[in-house]
Formats: structure tokens, C-alpha cells, sequence
């Protein structure tokens, strides 16, 4: 057996081990482990075991995750995600689909601290879905637009899913979440636009919200300073160069306790709950990057993505095309494979392949480039069917509701998607230029 069909092998055997729910972090480090050893041999896998892990976990860029996690638990313990909702309501809520709309600022602001999709949706539509029940919101718009708003958690900074392939790829953690700035609120404005449109052909669809005055409206925008304060303190200090991603989340993480303990009320059990909860989650995410970094080595060696390059350099395909082509791979791979699977599978594949192709603009800039939009198209299979995570979120809070109308509700936010993809892949400006004016 050829080293390349070894890898191919190796990637199926990968994909039957997550189908029947072995872990992935296990799946990949079994799977690249007896790849390793069938080529280099098992000494080799031996040396690299006993050295690479030390060397992995030592990078200062990975303190980040369990700062950021930290800071996304104090965040939704505090009680944030409430007064978030009640603020976007209060200004735009009078409006047909105001709701609706409300419901995704406010994930887009909960995102900007909280950093994670499925915590985003689960937060904010606890708050939200009754009261778009209230209002007689029909299921379909109401489930759409908390699961589409809830990718904006992915997204928006901080996000883990990014800081995983920073680290992966080994960008810079900084620019990552300075390209994905622009990208994330397109998001959240596309996500608006939709309802505009959908509640404009469908009317009872969204039915108006109560009317506030102006002074209701300042009421409620004072009552979020203090989230204000931290997202332009942790962000900002990043955009800005004043910070590092894990002094800012040090930072973050100080302030969000501060607001969880003087607002949300948080006590000495609460915060050990958090410290916990981030334990696990930073313990799982490690273990997932030892098994992508073992996997993505035996990729390496077994020289696959060498045979890529050297296909797409003899295609004849622009390497536009072969991008479009990667990214549909993405949207195929959603129906049955969470978004850190996606991202660990494809990118020792993936990302030598995009490196080695000219799309006009700077080497450096690919990767970052590319980064984002993998990120998206990643971020759009947690609302398609038959998996779509997020739905399956929001249907949990509400069992009338139905899983075809709640998959229904969400192509109008699919539709906003692609049209957001499409523009960033025409005019990568629109995620580099940031990046190259701050940078």
C-alpha cells in the first residue's frame, strides 16, 4: 500500500470512528497514530509523542483558549444576555420583525464576549423565543433567526473555532480577529436584512413589538455600559495593538467576574462552577489539538497534500475554482460533522493546497483570508439540516415547535449567507482591509 492510499485510508477510518461517536480528539490521535507508525515507523511515533506534546501545549498563543473560555462562562452566568435582549428590543423592536431582529444584535453582542455558537443560541434564545411567542412570531422565523443569530458567536471575536486555526496554521491570532471583524457584523446585518425582507412578504409573520419613547431607549442603553465597556476594553485593546489576545483575555476575564459578581449576583459555588466547566472544556480542546496536530503530521508525511498541489497545478482550474469547490466540500461535510471536526479534518489538506495557489494578492494574506471564509462556511453547517446544532438548540426550548418549520425558517438567513460568502470571495478587501489599516 502506496503512502497515499494509506492517507485516504486513514481519513475513512477517521470518518467511521466519529459516525459511531468515538471521540474526535481520540478518533484523529488513533487514526494518525497508526498512520505514523506505518510510515515512519514506531520508534518515530514514540519520539514524536514524547516530545511534540510539551512542545504544542507550551505555545503561548493556546493560554488564550482557557482565558476566552473562562470569560464566555462568567458572561452567561452573569446574566448579560437579558438586558442585551431588552436594549435591541427597546430600539428596534416597534418595528415588523423588530423581534426578531433584536434577538440577533443581541447575539451579535453577547457573541463579542461570549466567543461560542452554541452558547450564544442557548443564552439568547432562552430569553428570546418567548417573547416572540408572546407577539405570535411565527416558529418557522422565530427558530430561524436565533439559530442564524447564534453563528455569530463563531464568528464575531473572539471565537474558539479561530483561535484553533491560528494555532493550527500558525497565523497570527491578532489579525485573525481583526479580518473577522467586518465579516461578522455583514453577518449580523445580512441576518437583519432577511427578516426585513421575510416579515415584508410575510407580515404576520412578525408582528409589530410594544412602542417605547426615547427616554425607555436611553434607560436601557445605560444599562449595558458596562458590557460596552468590556467589549471596546478587550476588542479595542486588540484592534488598537495595546494588548495581546491573551492580555486581553486576562483582562476580559478580571472584568466579566467583576459584572458576574456585582450583577449577576455570582457567588463562591457559581464561580466554581465556571472554573470547572472551563477545566473541561479547556482539557477537551487540548486533547482535540494533539489528536489534529498528530493527524495533520501523518498528512504531511504521507505526502497528500504534496499530490494536491501538484493535481491543482496541472488542473487547469483557476485556483478560484478550486477554492469554490473546497468550500461546497464544507457545506457537504456540514450535514454530518460538527464545525471543529470540519476544520480539524480539512486543514492539513486544505490549507498546503490554498498556500501554493496565486489569487492576486499577497502570500500573507491568503491564509488569513481563507481562515475567515473556511470559518463561515463552517459556521453556516451549524443551521443546515439534517444536523444544523444550533436548530436542534432552539427546538429544545419550545416542543411545539416542528423540525422541518424550524429548518424552513432558516433558508432565508442560508440565502444571506451566500450572497456574504460570494462578496468576500470577490472582493477579499472586504476581510484584509482592516487588517492591512490597523496592521
Amino acid at each position: 500500500m502506496s503512502n497515499i492510499e494509506l492517507a485516504f485510508l486513514m481519513m475513512a477510518a477517521l470518518l467511521v470512528l466519529m459516525s459511531i461517536r468515538i471521540p474526535i480528539a481520540l478518533a484523529m490521535l488513533a487514526c494518525g497514530a497508526a498512520g505514523y507508525s506505518m510510515i515512519g515507523g514506531v520508534p518515530a511515533l514514540l519520539e514524536y509523542l514524547g516530545t511534540a506534546p510539551v512542545s504544542k501545549f507550551s505555545t503561548y498563543d493556546l493560554s488564550v483558549v482557557p482565558l476566552f473560555l473562562l470569560m464566555g462562562e462568567l458572561a452567561t452566568r452573569s446574566g448579560i444576555t437579558a438586558e442585551l435582549f431588552k436594549t435591541c428590543n427597546t430600539w428596534i423592536g416597534r418595528q415588523r420583525g423588530g423581534i426578531a431582529m433584536a434577538a440577533v444584535a443581541g447575539c451579535a453582542a453577547f457573541g463579542a464576549i461570549c466567543g461560542s455558537s452554541l452558547a450564544t443560541a442557548s443564552t439568547m434564545g432562552k430569553v428570546a423565543l418567548p417573547e416572540m411567542k408572546r407577539l405570535n412570531y411565527s416558529g418557522s422565523l422565530a427558530a430561524g433567526a436565533l439559530a442564524a443569530g447564534g453563528t455569530l458567536g463563531i464568528l464575531i471575536p473572539p471565537s474558539m473555532v479561530l483561535i484553533i486555526f491560528a494555532v493550527l496554521t500558525e497565523q497570527n491570532i491578532s489579525k485573525m480577529f481583526i479580518a473577522a471583524f467586518i465579516p461578522g457584523f455583514l453577518a449580523a446585518g445580512g441576518y437583519i436584512l432577511a427578516i426585513a425582507i421575510y416579515v415584508r412578504i410575510y407580515p404576520n409573520a412578525g408582528p409589530r413589538g410594544e412602542k417605547t419613547t426615547l427616554a425607555q431607549k436611553i434607560k436601557s442603553t445605560k444599562d449595558v455600559w458596562h458590557i460596552t465597556t468590556i467589549f471596546l476594553i478587550v476588542l479595542g485593546g486588540i484592534y488598537m495593538g495595546i494588548f495581546t489576545p491573551t492580555e486581553a483575555a486576562s483582562v476580559g476575564v478580571i472584568l466579566t467576574a467583576i459584572l458576574a459578581v456585582t450583577h449577576g449576583k455570582m457567588r463562591l459555588d457559581g464561580l466554581l462552577v465556571c472554573l470547572m466547566r472551563t477545566a473541561v472544556s479547556a482539557a477537551m480542546i487540548f486533547f482535540i489539538v494533539l489528536g489534529a496536530d498528530l493527524f495533520s503530521v501523518f498528512i504531511a508525511l504521507s505526502r497528500l497534500p504534496d499530490l494536491g498541489v501538484e493535481l491543482i497545478q496541472n488542473s487547469g482550474l483557476s485556483a478560484y475554482t478550486i477554492l469554490v469547490l473546497m468550500l461546497l466540500t464544507y457545506l457537504v461535510m456540514g450535514c454530518f460533522l460538527d464545525s471543529l471536526a470540519m476544520i480539524l479534518l480539512t486543514i492539513p489538506i486544505y490549507f498546503p493546497m490554498i498556500m501554493a495557489m496565486d489569487f492576486g494578492i499577497p502570500t500573507a494574506d491568503v491564509g488569513i483570508w481563507f481562515g475567515i471564509l473556511a470559518l463561515i462556511v463552517v459556521e453556516v453547517g451549524l443551521i443546515t439540516p439534517p444536523v444544523g446544532m444550533n436548530v436542534f438548540i432552539i427546538k429544545s426550548f419550545d416542543d411545539s415547535l416542528k423540525l422541518k418549520e424550524c429548518f424552513k425558517g432558516v433558508i432565508p438567513f442560508l440565502l444571506s449567507d451566500f450572497v456574504r460568502v460570494a462578496l468576500l470571495i470577490i472582493f477579499p478587501s472586504i476581510t484584509l482591509g482592516l487588517v492591512h489599516l490597523i496592521g
